[in-house]
């Protein structure tokens, strides 16, 4: 695998792992606090500019699911690898109830759910955080950017 280099310097491609292994990985910490979102494509942006009130969406911009949408309309989203799981995510790096997404006043709060790998926003660990618009969700291979629902600033 040429992937594996700064991981452990060491292809392990004798493992084979099946379909109910997880996998645990550590991830580095940026430490910077904020990771700047990627720039949106412009039907992107007419998504999030189109959410309803009280209302966000997550875009996946990096692993196996890129470029996909998730819309959090619900007053609990659930995510991981088992299959009920409102947000279904399909790697062994994820758990199988890995975050939930629960709606606060003025967005969303993610809450990690015990998970082997643990959720990453901007580049920290964390196991509770009020998520803020841009910010970065990493929930194993996952990279996800989040971003919340201007409408209520926008009505008069």
């Amino acid at each position: 695998m040429g992937n594996s280099a700064g991981v452990n310097d060491q292809a392990d491609s004798h493992d084979q792992l099946g379909a109910s292994d997880t996998t645990s990985i550590q991830l580095p910490s940026t430490g910077s606090g904020k990771t700047p979102a990627p720039s949106l494509a412009v039907d992107e942006q007419n998504a999030v500019n189109s959410l309803p009130s009280g209302s966000a969406l997550l875009i996946a911009h990096a692993g196996p699911n890129s470029g996909a949408r998730f819309l959090l309309d619900s007053n609990v989203t659930t995510v991981g690898r088992h299959p009920d799981a409102d947000i279904f995510l399909d790697d062994v790096t994820v758990s199988r109830r890995h975050v939930q997404f629960t709606r606060i006043e003025g967005g969303f709060e993610l809450t990690d759910s015990g998970s082997l790998n643990g959720t990453y926003v901007n580049g920290d660990r964390v196991d509770s955080i009020q998520l803020q618009t841009g910010a970065e969700v990493q929930i194993g291979k996952f990279r996800l950017t989040y971003y919340f629902s201007s409408a209520n600033a926008a009505k008069s």
